[in-house]
């Protein structure tokens, strides 16, 4: 069994109680009491109950963030690129349901200086995607008669409402959603050069026969 250290103790504490009870609806010394903390405990990992909100918003946005930078240096061509965001970007959603959960629930609680830094990374991850859409409109993979910002929202508003039905002992695995979401990104698309590419198979369902 896993050993949490104190900070990891405090967060998962306050995921359960933030999203039963609403943030505003916690205390400080609620969070302290379940956790087996204490206040000093507290705040020497937190200055506030506002920058625990942070933490929870900045852990799953930082690493899609950082996922997607990886793709993007790693993989060499924009279909690559393109699904490798959209793996790590699933993958989130199994990794970090509950901080998600509370995102949505509680982010309005987000002000000030949190509130940009957290808003500052959204834009550029939703800017990296868009620079990937243009790459491969610009090289023939991608059609351009679709627009590459409207594009990328329809990516991020896909995969965000994954957190609302994803459940770990259903039928598919989180690998296996994220195939299918590429599945259905690359039909709507690639353009018939972009199709004949042969790194394209290993991204569609076609390539994983056990997807039902």
């Amino acid at each position: 069994m896993k050993k949490y250290s104190l900070k990891e103790r405090i967060v998962e504490t306050a995921l359960v109680l933030f999203e039963k009870k609403g943030y505003h609806g916690v205390t400080v010394d609620q969070i302290v009491a379940e956790s087996g903390s204490s206040k000093g405990g507290f705040y020497h990992n937190f200055k506030s109950k506002d920058e625990l909100l942070y933490h929870i918003h900045d852990v799953f946005i930082s690493y899609v963030l950082d996922k997607a930078r990886e793709a993007y240096d790693n993989c060499e061509t924009p279909v690559s690129r393109l699904c490798a965001i959209i793996q790590s970007f699933t993958k989130v959603f199994d990794l970090y349901k509950p901080h998600i959960t509370v995102f949505y629930q509680e982010s309005t609680y987000l002000t000030g200086d949190f509130n940009q830094q957290i808003n500052e990374k959204r834009d550029k991850y939703r800017r990296l995607i868009i620079q990937v859409i243009q790459e491969g409109q610009a090289n023939g993979d991608f059609r351009t008669e679709v627009p590459a910002e409207i594009t990328a929202m329809a990516i991020i508003g896909m995969v965000n409402w994954t957190y609302k039905w994803f459940k770990k002992e259903g039928p598919l695995s989180i690998e296996a959603i994220a195939t299918i979401f590429n599945d259905l990104l690359l039909h709507s698309l690639l353009t018939e050069k972009g199709m004949k590419q042969e790194e394209v198979y290993s991204f569609l369902l076609q390539s994983q026969p056990g997807i039902k």
